[in-house]
């Protein structure tokens, strides 16, 4: 519990100072943590079937690009040149017929590496692009997702005695997620109102915040699945005792993916 304690408060002061200061450093410090989310992909795809190292850093390069990519907009489009994006499915897909070893590297690995790259380079650029917008909105959806984690977490320990998904996250309750819910929504709407938004209607805000704790919820589990069908309890111990990038980041990963599409709603 102190390694796990520690570590997040190591990982606050070094986030909350960059993320105030946001530009360059931000950016440079959300492409680290996007490099490191890749890494933790590859990592437990390899627990299963080694990925070919010049494919590994040309992914790398790819995730860097798509996070930088850019990084000073806050219009929350994202264009990008298909010829870019055929590129990518060449280089990737074309490697199965010169390696010609199924065993070494097939469509499943080249899929894959198109997913993780996309997935992850997007989703660390939009962090960057929530931050130019607006910092208090940064903030809006991290209160959502810390909240409602903290308290499924505490409060399904416990009076949690209906499991959610068993065979996903055996210690998720449906009695913690919904107090979870209950909490993120009130924290983040009430923060939403205040510092955000004073004259946007209450229900609405609300109802939003309430879909986007949901969400929250459902992006851990999502993660939690990915981990379970490659047999890992984390991603990798990157953080003591918190495990790795994307054992922290999954909820908030969703959350502004979601967010995205009910911005213009909002």
């Amino acid at each position: 519990m102190k390694t796990r304690i520690l570590s997040a408060i190591v990982m606050l002061a070094i986030s909350i100072p960059l993320l105030i200061i946001g530009k360059l450093p931000f950016a440079i410090f959300v492409t680290l943590l996007g490099v490191c989310g890749l890494f933790e992909l590859l990592h437990v795809r390899e627990e299963k079937k080694k990925i070919p190292f010049l494919l590994k850093i040309f992914a790398y390069l790819l995730v860097i690009f798509f996070i930088l990519y850019n990084r000073d907009g806050n219009d929350f489009t994202y264009y990008l040149d298909y010829r870019v994006m055929a590129f990518i499915m060449f280089f990737f897909l074309a490697p199965m017929v010169f390696i010609n070893n199924r065993k070494k590297y097939n469509a499943n690995d080249a899929l894959f590496l198109i997913g993780a790259t996309i997935f992850v380079g997007l989703a660390f650029n939009l962090v960057l692009q929530i931050r130019n917008y607006s910092i208090f909105y940064v903030i809006y959806l991290f209160l959502i997702t810390i909240f409602t984690d903290i308290f499924a977490m505490e409060i399904g320990k416990r009076i949690g005695k209906t499991k959610m998904a068993p065979d996903i996250s055996p210690n998720k309750t449906w009695e913690g997620s919904i107090s979870g819910m209950i909490m993120g929504t009130f924290v983040a709407s009430a923060f939403y109102i205040t510092v955000i938004n004073n004259n946007i209607n209450i229900v609405k805000i609300v109802f939003f915040t309430l879909c986007l704790s949901a969400v929250a919820q459902l992006g851990d589990l999502v993660f939690s699945s990915v981990k379970r069908y490659y047999g890992k309890k984390d991603f990798s111990n990157l953080i003591p005792g918190h495990g790795g990038i994307l054992d922290r980041l999954d909820s908030i990963i969703f959350v502004m993916l979601a967010f995205i599409i009910i911005f213009g709603i909002i």
